[in-house]
């Protein structure tokens, strides 16, 4: 599936996160909070793409060498990024392309060289199949960006959220028992029916603090949350789901580009929302034991009917933090129906229409690092 988490990926779902030096170190950041933010999303949300920028790379990584690791990607682990070797003029920031399911670190390559044209040898890239334990070397730096491409954050169990049933309820129901045969835990995940009954599912838990992990609080420790959806011709990833959106607030979208970024048609920045944390109430969790137990056309419906509840709480959840939402539409591109591979520019001969889309990641991560300096200078 595609782009990047992100859960990111071809379901990819890419996720980046950039770290700055420069003594500038968040004390309130500890490495635990730091990989789960990021391994948690990508290795459990699955679609998409994401991006995670850290400043404050550490000065002892000053002239050493990064060794290439490569560890079984069915357990979620790091695999083969490409060997950075030894360099003359020490990074100041580190930009760490995470993909999903049903894609590799090659997905990459278009990103990861227009990104060191625009952002220049300042920036260390790194790329990983999916976060793990590994990434915790980056503990200690200050988070910066942390921005997704087309990246399920509510899952993809609801109307229209996984385009490609076409919206027929009925299809939309089934593939909730079917995805775990498919596409194993992640499906489960993204379905909403993994863990015990009466356990949230995972990425209920993940828009709050919990006794998994401090999920809501690594987030919060990153400047800024930049999220891309597609508006439209997505098959993986509704637009909903993509943009922490309700139904209600799927507004039409411009038609027309941004001057120098085609096809990003609106950039929206939503402000934290006070709220509660999500809740998993009594029926949810009765109605996720029976769908587990006997997952039969009837129970897997009346579980679907209360998703919507689990969505809104997953919203409340996510919006105690502030969110920069850019909107994508292929609608004019030759290829519109690659929209999902678009976003991330998968293969530069095929999906280049998302060349605009990854113009703009560039720029926004270099808006940062220039907020960054002038901050640093004050």
């Amino acid at each position: 599936m595609a782009s990047a988490p992100l859960i990111h990926a071809s379901y990819h779902n890419s996720v980046a996160f950039w770290l700055r030096n420069g003594g500038h170190v968040s004390s309130s950041l500890s490495s635990s909070s730091s990989s789960s933010s990021c391994s948690s999303f990508d290795r459990q949300a699955g679609f998409g793409s994401n991006l995670c920028n850290i400043s404050g790379v550490n000065s002892s990584w000053k002239n050493t060498s990064f060794k290439a690791q490569s560890m079984n990607t069915a357990q979620g682990n790091v695999v083969a990024p490409k060997v950075i070797s030894k360099f003359k003029h020490e990074p100041d920031h580190l930009l760490v392309l995470v993909h999903g399911i049903f894609a590799s670190p090659s997905d990459w390559t278009y990103v990861e060289a227009e990104l060191k044209r625009r952002l220049g040898s300042n920036f260390l890239i790194y790329e990983i199949s999916a976060s793990s334990s590994k990434v915790g070397a980056i503990a200690g730096l200050e988070p910066i960006s942390f921005v997704t491409l087309a990246t399920p954050h509510l899952g993809v169990r609801g109307n229209k959220q996984l385009p490609f049933l076409l919206g027929v309820p009925i299809l939309e129901k089934l593939a909730a028992p079917i995805a775990p045969f498919l596409i194993g835990r992640t499906g489960r995940q993204l379905f909403h029916t993994d863990g015990k009954p009466s356990k949230p599912p995972v990425l209920l838990r993940m828009a709050s603090d919990c006794e998994d992990g401090k999920f809501i609080s690594a987030l919060r420790a990153f400047r800024c949350r930049i999220l891309y959806a597609n508006v439209s011709y997505d098959h993986m990833v509704g637009w909903r789901t993509s943009s922490i959106r309700r139904e209600t607030e799927l507004v039409k979208p411009p038609r027309r580009s941004l001057d120098g970024y085609k096809h990003v048609v609106d950039v929206e920045y939503c402000p934290p929302i006070s709220s509660e944390g999500p809740h998993f109430r009594p029926e949810a969790a009765k109605a996720k034991e029976v769908a587990q137990t006997t997952p039969n056309t009837q129970n897997t419906t009346e579980y679907h009917d209360i998703i919507e509840v689990l969505s809104e709480e997953m919203i409340h959840g996510l919006q105690r933090l502030g969110w920069k939402k850019v909107d994508v539409s292929f609608h004019s591109a030759f290829w519109p129906f690659f929209a999902h591979n678009n976003i991330h520019v998968k293969s530069e001969w095929l999906h280049n229409a998302g060349a605009g889309v990854v113009a703009h990641v560039a720029d926004s991560l270099k808006q940062q690092e220039s907020c960054s300096f002038i901050t640093a200078s004050l």
